[in-house]
């Protein structure tokens, strides 16, 4: 979760609130993958691809409640849906859910050719380091994430105030 808010400033409920671990449904999906039901999995990207629907949603409500003149009201409510969209789309599914996949995978097959453990261990033991992995690498991506949005499509932005979407 982000920090918290500044004393007096408004919570945001997709940013503050325990719903942002919605965003990570996916990474436990990925993580549980072996042992799940792909289905499961499949379920697990259903949430996250939701929450990251419902952040841009509401930021773009947030965009156009703000006081302001007409003319610039589309631009701000457009340039707040698309960047939370697209940052919240790669930092919290695309981004993470393909490097917890990768995790599991190299894990269950290393453990596949230097263990002699039951198959059922070694899929909890993948379970696990993919669960263990998903707090080390969320704020490396979502640097990452931020870094490639100002280096590429926030350079597009209009010139009216630029979003920020981490």
């Amino acid at each position: 979760m982000s920090e918290p808010p500044p004393r007096g400033a408004e919570r945001d409920l997709f940013r503050d609130t325990w719903v942002r671990y919605l965003g990570y449904a996916n990474e436990v999906g990925e993580a549980f993958r072996s042992l799940v039901p792909v289905s499961v999995v499949w379920l697990s990207y259903g949430v996250s691809s939701s929450y990251v629907l419902a952040d841009a949603i509401d930021k773009g409500k947030k965009a156009r409640d703000v006081p302001s003149p007409e003319a610039g009201r589309s631009t701000r409510v457009t340039v707040a849906v698309v960047d939370t969209f697209v940052w919240q789309a790669l930092a919290s599914v695309a981004i993470p859910g393909f490097t917890i996949n990768r995790v599991c995978a190299a894990s269950l097959y290393i453990l596949g050719t230097a263990t002699r453990w039951p198959l059922a261990v070694r899929k909890w033991t993948t379970t696990a380091l993919g669960l263990l992995a998903i707090p080390i690498i969320i704020h490396p991506i979502d640097r990452s994430v931020d870094f490639l949005l100002d280096s590429s499509l926030r350079k597009l932005y209009p010139s009216v105030e630029k979003p920020s979407s981490s």
